[in-house]
């Protein structure tokens, strides 16, 4: 596993190999308190009447997006859900249509304001292409389009949306990432995350990412997840991962997703909830932006 020291050679013929943990947490989340963060996302209302926040999610095949998305619904509920069809098979694109998901409350028929949108993975040759990506960016793309890897959406299609309304655009884009995997994605793959981050940020749109699957590099942190802060090879990915998109480390969140579990778990729903909060925060920030914008105001830094 990547977090083992390795073992010693002949007496003092090696010095031993440095610690993979260090001895302070580099970045601080509130492990304790699990609720605070819990009543903050279910709190969460737009200051824009009538609108909702749309969380567009990215990444490689397999990488965990909707996981991710049933993992929080999941978190909200109290007990394990399924809203997103996943697949544990990392060889193909299981998400094949643009479909959006939301969360219900607990009185039945009502939804909290935000929602999420799981696309067709980023494989060489048959992934979704970035042209479809910027589209859905701009709110272009309709309800259960089937993504065709071959040729884009175009205007005209029945898919295509030509009348656009606010709650149509995407407000934040999340980058999924898979951590035990993330030193092997081919070249053709950062690229293709380049050029939609490159395409979100002539829109303005904020962008975070997930780095999923924090428990396959380590059997320390399968077994003690609030270590993972602690971990030199996690922080190392996701330095790698902000040298290689451009992504600041801050906007960089590790997550483990729910997979075979069956009951909650506290320190899984903590390192959700924290990726979650700063994902609504910033899209609110933008939501903001974009009315202050349409109103002509000059007052947002």
């Amino acid at each position: 596993m990547h977090c083992s020291t390795g073992a010693m050679g002949s007496k003092g013929s090696k010095s031993p190999e440095p610690s993979p943990f260090l001895d302070t947490p580099w970045r601080e989340i509130n492990w304790s308190d699990k609720q605070s963060a819990l009543q903050y996302v279910k709190n969460y209302k737009p200051h824009i009447e009538g609108r909702q926040l749309r969380i567009l999610l990215h990444g490689p095949v397999g990488a965990g997006k909707s996981s991710f998305i049933n993992s929080v619904k999941s978190v909200f509920r109290g007990k394990m859900c399924t809203l997103a069809l996943a697949n544990n098979m990392s060889c193909d694109c299981f998400t094949k249509t643009y479909t959006t998901y939301k969360i219900e409350k607990e009185t039945p028929n009502t939804f909290y304001p935000f929602v999420f949108n799981d696309i067709m993975g980023l494989h060489e040759g048959k992934g979704v292409l970035v042209d479809d990506i910027k589209l859905a960016l701009m709110g272009h793309v309709k309800e259960n389009y089937k993504f065709n890897p071959e040729s884009k959406l175009s205007e005209g299609d029945q898919f295509y949306n030509s009348t656009v309304n606010p709650n149509d655009t995407v407000d934040i884009l999340v980058c999924v990432i898979p951590a035990d995997t993330a030193c092997v994605m081919t070249d053709k793959t950062v690229q293709k995350i380049r050029e939609i981050r490159t395409a979100a940020s002539q829109l303005d749109i904020p962008q975070v990412a997930i780095l999923t699957k924090i428990d396959k590099t380590c059997p320390k942190i399968k077994e003690d997840l609030k270590i993972v802060y602690k971990s030199a090879y996690v922080k190392e990915k996701m330095e790698q991962f902000s040298v290689d998109v451009g992504i600041p480390m801050n906007c960089i969140f590790p997550v483990k997703n729910y997979s075979e579990e069956i009951n909650i778990n506290d320190d899984i729903d903590s390192l959700i909830l924290s990726a979650l909060k700063h994902i609504i925060d910033f899209g609110e920030d933008f939501m903001n932006h974009k009315m202050n914008q349409a109103e002509g105001s000059h007052g947002y830094a």
